[in-house]
């Protein structure tokens, strides 16, 4: 009976299964039904770490399709946190992941899952039927043979059909490129700048051609920057990395990592197909002011400030190009269209609270870890 019921419980893959992804895991976990979570790898080092995050660890690399052969029919959810590979204007992974998960589903198709096929399927099988009826020496005539008159979705001789796939894709903010600073919601049409922002316009396409083919049914939740007690920009900080001047300084959007987590998982049931949701906070925040934030709870010095010309000089290519996009983005759908209510607001909310926790505890151990303030998954 037991075993019996472990067999019958929902599945839930996550692909990319990094930081956000564990957060996910026990949310889902806690659900009335709580299913059977899966986590795809490309690495076996990690499998022990993910089944001890109540994971079933799978092995495959969306680089490589032979490896995903076993996600056809596998699981009626998926997370889709991975992201893209680093070349190219086109997302390849989001292109294979598509196609193993609706592998099952095209084989079903080419048996009966339109109304139209299940009406040719219906048509064979009452060929068949009185054919074999004529050979047996049985008088029968058509009329004889009365057809329901409601076509199931299951006809004899045809695997019945699978439930339909539920994807939510992790994209990204990037999407909209320089807005100027602007308010924006997500109506706003894509213009990425960069080949990172690109690839992500491409795997939200192919999700939504592949929803309108019907072999999914994929909901976009579009990320800005994340942040944790493990992914501050202290290490930034230390070097003493510089930010651009106020005057030149741009705008940008941050979402804590269990608010996203919790957003994740909550858009399974609340996301409506085809949708994009922001998963931002409530701040309004430059960047330089984000540092600034940062540096003053934890007492360390501010980041000097440079003008963009002297910032071309001194900085990395991709921490450039987060400084060269200001945009503010407007979070209703999140609030009244999922009913999310935040955990934190803003970093102002999250710093009172981990600090708080932090200094409480006299022998903690804080890791420090610098990650790009617009990065949400590269």
């Amino acid at each position: 009976m037991i075993a019996t019921r472990k067999l019958r419980r929902a599945r839930v893959l996550i692909a990319g299964c990094g930081d956000v992804g564990l957060r996910c895991v026990p949310l889902l976990a806690h659900r009335a039904a709580a299913p059977r979570v899966i986590a795809l790898s490309s690495q076996p080092a990690r499998a022990a770490e993910l089944r001890a995050a109540g994971t079933t660890p799978l092995i495959g690399n969306l680089d490589e399709r032979r490896s995903l052969r076993r996600l056809a029919g596998l699981a009626s959810t998926v997370l889709h946190l991975a992201p893209p590979q680093k070349n190219g204007d086109d997302d390849s992974r989001t292109r294979a992941l598509i196609a193993a998960l609706s592998a099952q589903r095209r084989s079903v198709a080419r048996g009966a899952t339109s109304a139209v096929a299940r009406q040719r399927a219906w048509r064979g099988w009452f060929r068949a039927t009185f054919k074999s009826s004529m050979r047996a020496g049985v008088k029968m005539h058509a009329k004889a043979i009365k057809r329901p008159s409601i076509v199931p979705d299951r006809v004899p001789g045809t695997a019945a059909r699978p439930r339909q796939i539920r994807l939510i894709y992790a994209s990204t903010s990037g999407v909209y490129g320089d807005c100027g600073g602007a308010w924006i919601d997500e109506t706003r049409p894509v213009r990425p700048d960069n080949a990172r922002a690109k690839r992500r316009v491409s795997a939200e396409r192919q999700l939504r051609g592949a929803t309108q083919r019907g072999l999914l049914s994929a909901s976009i939740v579009r990320i800005p920057g994340i942040y944790a007690g493990n992914r501050l920009p202290l290490a930034r900080l230390q070097k003493g990395t510089p930010a651009l001047a106020p005057a030149e300084d741009v705008y940008t959007n941050h979402i804590h990592a269990d608010d996203l987590a919790a957003i994740l998982v909550l858009a399974i049931r609340r996301a409506r197909p085809q949708r994009v949701v922001h998963a931002s906070d409530d701040s309004d925040l430059r960047m330089g002011d984000y540092f600034d934030l940062v540096a003053d709870a934890f007492g360390l010095p501010r980041a000097p400030r440079v003008s963009r010309e002297q910032a071309e000089t001194q900085l990395e290519p991709m921490m450039l190009s987060f400084m060269r996009e200001s945009r503010r983005l407007q979070n209703t759908r999140l609030r009244d269209e999922m009913r999310y209510a935040l955990r934190y607001p803003s970093i102002h909310d999250f710093l009172r609270d981990f600090l708080r926790d932090f200094r409480s505890e006299a022998n903690a151990q804080f890791t420090i870890t610098s990650v790009p303030v617009e990065s949400p998954a590269e």
